[in-house]
């Protein structure tokens, strides 16, 4: 057994260096890329997860849980779905560099989710180690995004090596400086703002669910969530504006349906009304016209990105349609630049059509909801209920943006799947 603890230990203790440094992978990864080859500092995650991939199928075997696992539907799908990108790596061949990089963008979190998920049920306790975790680096990110928001230069990001070359050290709204968005330790300011949604998310579930508990560390769950609140601000990013609304009114109505008056309701409805109605009546503002519109025709740039998010999914869902089997792994998003036709998809969904064709969207759409229903199942636990009301509002976000092509966002939100759906796994059950 002391083997056994052993391997437990090596496992779980790599999956948390993961879990914990991913939050830093961007500034991390231009930093060091300075001094060593960029993509093999950029492999580092992937390189640790298949490292602990032998040692967790070694600890299932163990503890006899092998053919229980196998047994389950979520998992048998995730092994489908990566076995459909290995039969496209030769059916619709891609340069080298595309497929390992399409394979790492595809199924990096994924993986990660079962790795996780495996050593949580093996050992339950390991929950509130890995909560604990993401909450403390989740907490330095969202800090520093807020100095970088409020006191620091807005270029600070330069003295690590951020560039036009690497990645911008922040971005504009519609080319405007006086609305500066800022990164934080993501590789952009819509990451920031779709982890921020899971961030506040949590936060308002544990609110709920663990009132004693948030009364006894009020102020310091008040300043994280002020910290998530200036990032997601600061990031200028609607998609991530608008998921957390849809997160937000998903815990009330899971969490406080029952408890809450009509005639709250009905001024939820109210303010609602009034936010709207006052956004249009002011459509012609400059506030509206770059932070709500991205497109401000007196400073802005002379293609705005509305155009651009147009013209990325109408070439999209072209492609998606005249490519059922998918044009090959890696063919789309950051892994399709190093080859001669570059195809950025501004749509989370069309762009896992382009690299493994309807089948495979149709698989990662099982997969996700199969993910979602055991959340919802599990909803009385404020992890669990936190995470499916973001997994909705990142969902959102998809139509949007390839939300699950970042790293960071990914892995944070399947890990933390992983955490709360293994912790509720009966070993002894049929699921």
């Amino acid at each position: 057994m002391k083997s056994l603890d052993r391997l437990t230990t090596l496992a779980t203790g790599l999956l948390l260096f993961v879990f914990a440094v991913i939050i830093f992978h961007a500034p991390l990864s231009v930093y060091l890329g300075q001094f060593f080859q960029p993509e093999l500092v950029k492999a580092w995650k992937e390189a640790l997860l298949l490292v602990v991939i032998p040692l967790v199928l070694y600890l299932l075997w163990r503890a006899k849980l092998l053919r229980k696992f196998s047994s389950d539907l979520l998992l048998q799908l995730i092994v489908v779905y990566a076995g459909l990108h290995f039969v496209l790596l030769f059916a619709v061949p891609t340069n080298s560099y595309q497929r390992l990089a399409g394979l790492s963008i595809d199924l990096r979190y994924l993986l990660f989710f079962v790795l996780v998920f495996s050593v949580i049920v093996l050992q339950p306790s390991l929950r509130k180690l890995f909560v604990k975790v993401a909450t403390i680096s989740g907490s330095i990110s969202l800090f520093f995004a807020t100095l970088q928001a409020t006191i620091l230069p807005s270029d600070i990001l330069k003295y690590l090596g951020y560039s036009k070359d690497t990645i911008a050290p922040y971005l504009t709204v519609d080319k405007n400086d006086n609305f500066i968005r800022i990164n934080g330790t993501f590789r952009g300011p819509n990451p920031l703002g779709a982890y921020a949604v899971l961030f506040l998310s949590l936060v308002s579930a544990f609110v709920i669910k663990k009132q004693r508990t948030f009364l006894k560390y009020k102020w310091q769950i008040s300043a994280l969530a002020l910290f998530a609140i200036v990032a997601l601000w600061a990031s200028y990013s609607r998609s991530a504006l608008l998921a957390l609304l849809i997160s937000f009114g998903v815990i009330v109505l899971v969490a406080l349906s029952r408890k809450i008056e009509i005639r709250y309701w009905f001024s939820f409805v109210v303010i609602v009304v009034v936010i709207v109605g006052s956004l249009f009546a002011s459509r012609d503002s400059s506030f509206v016209q770059n932070v709500v519109l991205h497109n401000n025709p007196k400073d802005g740039s002379a293609v705005d990105s509305n155009d651009g998010h147009a013209d990325s999914l109408s070439a999209g869902l072209e492609k998606a349609i005249h490519q059922p089997y998918g044009g090959g792994i890696g063919s789309a998003g950051s892994a399709s630049l190093q080859s001669d036709s570059p195809n950025i998809i501004e749509n989370q969904y069309l762009f896992i059509a382009q690299e493994v064709g309807w089948l495979g969207l149709g698989l990662f759409i099982v997969i996700f909801e199969l993910i979602m229903w055991r959340l919802y199942q599990s909803r009385r636990d404020w992890l669990s209920l936190g995470v499916f009301a973001s997994g909705i509002g990142l969902a959102f976000i998809g139509f949007l943006l390839p939300v699950w092509a970042d790293d960071t966002v990914s892995l944070v939100w399947f890990g933390l799947a992983a955490v709360a759906l293994g912790s509720h796994y009966k070993v002894g059950s049929k699921k």
